[in-house]
């Protein structure tokens, strides 16, 4: 595993500010956000993990009629999120060890849970069905095949990883979703690589140490 990825809590801590004046308010993403709030369902309530500042898909939800709770590492994103959407739930959290104690109509990690090494990210499908019912939509991004990737932010190392389709097709499974759909690089969300799921378990619990 590249060491940059140790660093991400800290270097969007560090950067987050700039992060939120730089991040793109087009919302290229709104394709993918309607179709995973149709399958969770209306006024579903969003698990956002990888929130950043909630701009602008936080707010985007939050318009469209869900609520929102937000998670993230970063004391200033959280921050920034409490400031502009006070009614909403903000938390500052490590998605690794996130342990809420409920369950949500919806969960999403976009441009987030990609920043994880291979072994937490096969982790992290247990914190999505501990956090799910039956019907809940979920929505990751990946990247498009097996591999680690670092790119650059602010000067500084960027980790990316990805597991291989088939694997995140298994440990959705594993863990009670069924792939409703998965595009790799799509053109039309700026080549991003997005996974829809929908949990089929009711009062999911699922074994940590499923792989």
């Amino acid at each position: 595993m590249d060491p940059s990825a140790t660093s991400i809590v800290d270097l969007y801590e560090r950067h987050a500010r700039t992060f939120d004046r730089e991040r793109g308010k087009n919302l290229f993403e709104r394709g993918w956000l309607d179709r995973f709030r149709r399958l969770a369902g209306a006024g579903a309530a969003v698990l956002d993990i990888g929130c950043g500042s909630g701009e602008p898909i936080a707010r985007y939800l939050m318009a469209a009629g869900n609520d929102v709770t937000g998670v993230d590492s970063s004391d200033t994103m959280i921050e920034l999120c409490r400031q502009r959407f006070p009614a909403q739930s903000w938390i500052v959290a490590d998605m690794r060890d996130l342990n809420l104690g409920r369950r949500f109509g919806a969960i999403l990690a976009w441009d987030s849970f990609f920043h994880l090494s291979p072994d937490d990210q096969r982790a992290m499908f247990a914190v999505f069905a501990d956090h799910a019912d039956e019907g809940t939509a979920l929505m990751f991004t990946s990247g498009p095949g097996v591999g680690e990737a670092v790119g650059s932010y602010q000067g500084e190392p960027l980790y990316h990883a990805s597991l291989d389709p088939a694997e995140y097709t298994g440990l959705l499974q594993a863990h009670g979703f069924n792939v409703v759909d998965h595009v790799a690089e799509d053109a039309a969300c700026g080549g991003h690589t997005v996974w829809l799921a929908r949990s089929t378990r009711r009062g999911n619990t699922t074994a940590r140490n499923v792989r």
